[in-house]
This record gives C-alpha cells, sequence and structure tokens, in this order.
C-alpha cells in the first residue's frame, strides 16, 4: 500500500511517557498488591512498547501473554469488525488480569476482546490503555488507567504504527499530510 506523503509532529514526548508510566505502574501495584501473579495481557501489535516498559514498573509477579486482535488492517479508521488473529497461550480462569492496549478510539476493538476474555473467568481484570479518543467512542468502554487522553488525531509511535512504519518512535506523534490529497 503506497502512502501519502506525510511528516509527523510530536505531540507526547519520551520523557511524558516515561514519566506517566511510573504513575501507572504505581496504581497498578497498588490495586494488585498481594497477587500470587499478574498475567499482563498485551493487544498485539501497538501495545508492545508500552507493556515492555509498564511491566519493567512493577515490582509484582507477572506473567506477560499477548493476543492480537485487528480491526483497522493499514487504514486509518476502524472497520468495525473485529478479528482475533493469535490467542492467548496460557489460561487466565480465576487469575488476575491486566489488559493493555495501546488506544482506544471506537472502542471496538477492546470491547470485543474483554468480552472474549470475561468469558474465560478472571478473578479480576483490569485495563490500562496508553492514549484515549474519548471524542470517537462508539461503544460504551471505559479503561481502568489511562495514560494520555487525546484529541480527534491520527498518531503513531512508541509501538503505533500507519501502514506498519513509525512504530520505533520514542515518542507519540502526530500525523500530518504534506499533499492535497486529492
Amino acid at each position: 500500500m503506497a502512502t501519502r506523503p506525510y511528516v509527523i509532529d510530536q505531540m507526547i514526548s519520551a520523557k511524558s511517557i516515561a514519566a506517566r508510566i511510573e504513575e501507572l505502574a504505581a496504581e497498578i501495584r497498588t490495586r494488585f498488591a498481594g497477587t500470587d501473579k499478574l498475567i499482563v495481557v498485551g493487544l498485539l501489535r501497538g501495545s508492545f512498547v508500552f507493556i515492555a516498559d509498564l511491566v519493567r514498573e512493577l515490582d509484582l509477579p507477572v506473567e506477560v501473554d499477548f493476543l492480537e486482535a485487528s480491526s483497522y488492517g493499514d487504514g486509518m479508521r476502524s472497520s468495525r469488525e473485529v478479528r482475533i488473529l493469535k490467542d492467548l497461550r496460557g489460561e487466565i480462569a480465576g487469575r488476575d488480569v491486566l489488559v493493555v492496549e495501546d488506544i482506544v478510539d471506537t472502542g471496538f476493538t477492546l470491547h470485543h476482546v474483554l468480552h472474549l476474555l470475561r468469558s474465560r473467568n478472571p478473578a479480576r481484570m483490569e485495563v490500562c490503555v496508553l492514549l484515549d479518543k474519548p471524542t470517537r467512542r462508539e461503544v460504551d468502554i471505559k479503561a481502568t488507567w489511562t495514560g494520555f487522553e487525546i484529541p480527534d488525531e491520527f498518531v503513531v509511535g512508541y509501538g503505533i504504527d500507519f501502514a506498519q512504519r513509525n512504530r520505533n518512535l520514542p515518542f507519540i506523534g502526530k500525523v500530518r499530510f504534506t499533499d492535497t490529497g486529492e
């Protein structure tokens, strides 16, 4: 897929992300204090950088597992059809689960994933998202913890991609197209 020319304007710095992750981790440690093992479920692919940094800040016994769901493909808008591309390897029944997502936009993907995971009977399940776009929400869903609330902009960086590019940026940036799009 060819993409239109674009530039990326920094929205959230790497330093701000790191500071916020420390705060989130402190709140998560408090909530899950005393757990024998916290299963941290990362939603691939966008959450992999966030989950790596977050679990390093958790002073808890953790197991990390991944689930890959997609409603975007290479596009900029949700198709609203959620597909599970990779399921968890381990069991979560009776366990404490923290679902980690990169960004909540319409809410369709996270809603679908949480419904699926709840059907597996975890002891308790909480959600931590790095970015939230509440103005785009079409499904009633709210994370337990949110890193940053952002406006309705298409963003990349810190694991989040546009057509599989820009995941490696250490900051969150807004995509700005440099052509007229005609």
